[in-house]
Parts: C-alpha cells; sequence; structure tokens
C-alpha cells in the first residue's frame, strides 16, 4: 500500500495536534482531518472556556514546544481548598487545603484559556512541515487491514495511513465504525460552565465546594477573574440556562459567596450533560483512541484534559520505541502495550472520580459528617496530604517520558 501520512488522527480539537504535533517531532509523517473550517478553528475571541493543566501535563506541552508560547496566558493554582456545605450557608469548618510550597516541583497547575491553548496548537501545527491539516472535511467510512488502513472522507476522497487515532471526543465515529462500545452512565447532573469577574484577588486558590446537587469549582485565571464549573441536576440546569444574565448571576452568588468581592459574568456561557463513558477497548485492528474518545468522566477533578495528555505520552512513547525495535508501529502486540499502559490508569481515575461525586453530591447526614471528618483527618495528616497534592499535580503513577521531569 501507498500510504498518503504513517498517522491519520480523526479529530482536531485539543488531543487531536497535542498528539500530532511529538510524532511530527519524532519524524512520522501525520494528518490532521478535522469537520470544522480553517477559520472556525482559528476563532480567537474569548468565550470563558477554559482547562485545568495539571503540573505533569504543562511538562509535556514544554517538551513540545508549546509552553514557551502559552506560559504568559497561564494562571498558577497555588493552593486548592476543597469544602463540603450547602448554598448560601457556607462550607464546613472540615475540609482539605493543599499547597504548592509542600512538594518542590512548583505549582500544582495551572489554567489556561481554551483561545490561547487552541492558538499555540494550530500555529505550531501550521509550522510542522511533517503535518498535513484537512480542515472542513469529514470521516464517513474507515476500513483497516493487516496491512494498513483507509479512511473515507465526505467529499469521497480516500486517505491511507499505517495508523488511525481518533481524537474525535465522546461520540467518536471512529470508535463506532470500528464496532467498539462504550460503558458507563448518566449522573443525572449538567455542567453550567462560564468565567467570572471579581473586584479582589484570588491570589491563585481554587475551590471546589461540594453541594447536594453537585459541585461548584472555582478555578483561577489570570487578573481578576475565575472559571466556573457549577453542577447542578438536569431539571435546575435547564431553568438556570434558560435565565436572563441577572438571573442567572443572582443564583449564583449564594453558591459563590462574597470572599472575592462583587462578581459579574464574563464571556458566554456553557452548559453540557455530565455522564461517565468509557470506550470497552482502546484499540482495534490499525487504531487506537485517545482522550474523551476513550474515556470521559465527571469534571469533578478537572482530570479529563489532563487524562488525554496523559493518554497522548503513552501513545507517542510506544510508537517510538517499536520504531526503535523495528516493529511494525500499528501491530496487535504494539497497540496492546498502549492499551494496557492506560486501561489501568484511567479505570481508577473513573472510579475516584464516580465514588467522589457520588459520596458528596447528597445531603445525607451520616454521609455528611464522614465525608467531612475524613477530609479533616486526611488534612491533619501531613504525608496524607502531599501524597494526595502529588495526585492532584499528576506525578504519580507510571508517567511517560514526555511527562518527566
Amino acid at each position: 500500500m501507498t500510504y498518503d501520512s504513517d498517522i491519520a488522527i480523526v479529530g482536531g480539537g485539543l488531543n487531536g495536534p497535542a498528539l500530532a504535533l511529538p510524532l511530527a517531532q519524532a519524524g512520522f509523517s501525520v494528518s490532521v482531518i478535522d469537520a470544522l473550517p480553517a477559520q472556525d478553528r482559528h476563532a480567537g475571541d474569548f468565550d470563558g472556556r477554559a482547562y485545568a493543566l495539571a503540573h505533569a501535563s504543562m511538562r509535556l506541552l514544554d517538551r513540545i514546544g508549546i509552553w514557551q508560547q502559552i506560559e504568559a496566558h497561564a494562571q498558577p493554582m497555588l493552593e486548592i481548598k476543597v469544602s463540603d456545605g450547602h448554598a448560601g450557608a457556607g462550607p464546613s469548618p472540615l475540609g482539605l487545603h493543599f499547597d504548592h510550597a509542600e512538594i518542590e516541583e512548583g505549582p500544582m497547575g495551572y489554567m489556561m484559556e481554551d483561545r490561547h491553548l487552541r492558538g499555540a496548537f494550530l500555529d505550531a501545527m501550521d509550522a510542522q512541515a511533517q503535518i498535513t491539516q484537512v480542515s472542513g472535511r469529514r470521516v464517513v467510512a474507515q476500513e483497516t487491514s493487516a496491512t494498513g488502513a483507509v479512511l473515507t472522507l465526505d467529499t469521497g476522497e480516500t486517505h491511507r495511513t499505517r495508523l488511525i487515532v481518533g481524537c474525535d471526543g465522546r461520540g467518536s465515529g471512529t470508535a463506532a465504525r470500528a464496532g467498539i462500545t462504550r460503558t458507563g452512565w448518566d449522573y443525572g447532573q449538567t455542567a453550567l460552565v462560564c468565567a467570572i469577574e471579581h473586584e479582589l484577588p484570588h491570589n491563585g486558590v481554587a475551590h471546589q465546594f461540594f453541594m447536594p446537587e453537585g459541585p461548584l469549582a472555582i478555578l483561577p485565571l489570570v487578573g481578576n477573574r475565575s472559571s466556573i464549573v457549577w453542577s447542578e441536576t438536569h431539571d435546575n440546569a435547564a431553568a438556570l440556562t434558560a435565565l436572563d444574565e441577572a438571573g442567572y448571576m443572582a443564583a449564583l452568588r449564594p453558591r459563590f459567596g462574597d470572599f472575592l468581592g462583587e462578581i459579574a459574568l464574563a464571556g458566554k456561557r456553557f452548559s453540557y450533560p455530565l455522564a461517565l463513558t468509557i470506550a470497552d477497548r482502546f484499540v482495534d485492528e490499525r487504531l487506537a483512541l485517545v482522550g474523551d474518545a476513550a474515556h470521559g468522566m465527571h469534571p469533578i477533578a478537572g482530570q479529563g484534559l489532563n487524562a488525554g495528555l496523559r493518554d497522548i505520552g503513552a501513545l507517542v512513547q510506544v510508537l517510538r520505541e517499536a520504531r526503535r525495535r523495528g516493529e511494525d508501529m500499528a501491530s496487535p502486540m504494539v497497540l496492546a502495550r498502549y492499551q494496557s499502559w492506560r486501561r489501568f490508569d484511567t479505570a481508577s481515575l473513573a472510579m475516584a472520580t464516580d465514588l467522589t461525586n457520588k459520596l458528596f453530591s447528597n445531603d445525607n447526614p451520616l454521609l455528611r459528617l464522614g465525608r467531612d471528618i475524613g477530609m479533616g483527618v486526611v488534612n491533619a495528616i501531613p504525608s496524607m496530604r502531599r501524597t494526595m497534592i502529588r495526585e492532584a499535580a499528576g506525578l504519580t503513577g507510571d508517567l511517560p517520558d514526555l511527562m518527566r521531569g
């Protein structure tokens, strides 16, 4: 077979470019196929979307040359405060307090606006000769064999490659066309996402406030702004989404509190239903899944993008090592190494986020007492606290080379 690229990545959101760049830097020829037209992907207006990048994820971005372009727009997360309570009643006095000063590596993570991260990825791909971008085209069919794979686009064009990587989100067409089923469930919650301007400085402190209907995350952005991820029941969220800006802010204020002074909406409002969805396998014949195409979790710990970047680090390492050994990089044995590396870590993270959400998203007084005491105990034991800080920073487990110091 004559190949158009060594690796064809389906999906050009964040995981697609984040994978394409280190593969191209390693000498692979890469195609990135995305349904959005190029001008839509390059739109750079502030819209309130932002991501929490763990310290280990920052390392990967640094290694692939992206961090240098976005560091000035990154807000370090110096502390994380976790508490339990009711809207308008304030948090429980027992909670968790993580301080980056307890670890040697630096900030636990960084908050980064979508427009800066996406723009840096696109600029880097434009400058990389080993990457071919196919924008405004949708993959409608795929065929794989022992010698390669063929993608058919909605224009009727075909693209021949050695390996397909699905980076096309929770509703991954790449996975569906390969017959890969999914396991998961609806949480009965919707995430309301926006950015807030506030009167007082946040000092790099991130807050996670657990309420019976779902958690509220207040995550610091550059300047006197914070990103909000507010989980509510589907019915409550639908009613809140229907409100005008004044009504929306009136509902948010008692949940947010007054510790940052007066607050106002900055940018657009978004919402999306929350569910757990994990692909029953991450690989198939000449095919691998990365990021949300492989696993979608509750945003309770802000690990969605970080888990995808771990996938990327692992897949790049597996493919580079296979080529160094002279193996067919898309053989079942090679792809099985990627799957075995990422399945356990993904399952562990999914179970942790699922259990935490179920434990805290209720108003059972016995559970409330137990979880408050539990947080207080962890907070009082330095070794346990440091372990959780390192977990939050993404510094534990079997890290890919791209995420090592």
